[in-house]
């Protein structure tokens, strides 16, 4: 059955249906930001999200669509953390039980935020298994509807209403600066963003390291990469999605990529001069709008901070590392 394609239509829904059940987060503004890259910078604040990111959007919105029957069977999802946070915690919010799939070596923050929302958490090695087939094998065992990170309409539809509300306080912007891993925030915010001010440049990001989307961008063909070293964990994603993909192609003006050095930087720059704590993923367009090339000198640029968590332990060997 082919997916009817995704309208700023399926992100208002999602936007209703997640009114007073997500955090409209701020925008923030910050003169030194403004003055060290040259543009006027809005940050949608993502990083203060329930659960700590954008992913809660997707998550709810997706297990509001489920029907009583399938809420009471649950749920399985597959994520290296902030997805797998979003669906424990929307989850819990619905009561539907859900099983969540990390891989071993994800942020220990994330883990225990996971199993803090009452998610049940299967650990897997990300260079030996495949966490797509044990979330399939996972579903049809225990009747479980498997809720994707990002290659779902609706899970595309709710990231996409970050950057409807961005917009909607800003009005028009230049550019728009999105992190991409699989594409669901980048395809989400995107959509709306060319509905909503048809001007606006966006722009995905993602660490050099795993620059698969880029490549796919440039070549019009899917690319992907296997278990990319970067400190961006929430992008390590093999490839773009079979739905987010097109919507890329269709809607994204261009890719770019930082290096983990600049991302790094511009994360502590964020805690240190914004006192904003922004995780390194989140942190991408923000390194892509401070230290690499924005298309239009002296733009109003939109930024999207797409999440806050954190391991602190990781902390002292990221700063001996730079």
């Amino acid at each position: 059955m082919t997916t009817p394609p995704l309208t700023l239509d399926d992100v208002r829904a999602a936007a209703a249906r997640l009114r007073d059940r997500v955090y409209r987060t701020p925008v923030v503004t910050s003169q030194a930001f403004d003055d060290a890259s040259g543009h006027t910078v809005f940050f949608k604040c993502e990083n203060l999200q329930r659960a700590g990111s954008f992913k809660i959007r997707g998550a709810l919105n997706k297990l509001l669509t489920l029907t009583d029957e399938e809420r009471g069977r649950g749920v399985v999802a597959f994520s290296s953390g902030n997805h797998a946070q979003a669906i424990a915690l929307a989850g819990q919010v619905l009561e539907v039980p859900r099983v969540i799939v990390m891989p071993s070596d994800a942020p220990s923050v994330k883990k225990i935020a996971t199993e803090g929302y009452g998610g049940e958490v299967i650990l897997y090695d990300r260079d030996r298994e495949d966490r797509e087939a044990i979330g399939r094998r996972l579903a049809q065992e225990r009747g479980l509807t498997l809720i994707p990170p990002y290659d779902h309409p609706h899970i595309i539809a709710g990231q996409g209403t970050a950057a409807r509300e961005l917009l909607q306080e800003t009005g028009p912007l230049d550019v728009l600066f999105v992190p991409c891993g699989g594409g669901g925030l980048l395809s989400g915010s995107a959509l709306a963003a060319r509905a909503l001010a048809p001007a606006c440049t966006v722009i995905g990001v993602e660490p050099a390291a795993g620059d698969d989307a880029t490549r796919s961008f440039r070549t019009r063909q899917l690319q992907t990469v296997h278990n990319p070293q970067t400190v961006a964990d929430g992008a390590r994603t093999p490839s773009l999605g079979s739905l987010t993909f097109p919507l890329v192609l269709e809607h994204v003006s261009d890719m770019t990529t930082v290096d983990d050095a600049a991302l790094l930087r511009t994360m502590f720059y964020l805690w240190e001069r914004l006192k904003l704590v922004v995780e390194p993923t989140g942190a991408l367009g923000a390194a892509a709008a401070l230290e690499g090339s924005t298309p239009i000198r002296g733009a109003r640029v939109g930024v999207i901070l797409s999440g806050g968590n954190v391991d602190l332990g990781q902390v002292a060997a990221w700063r001996a590392g730079m």
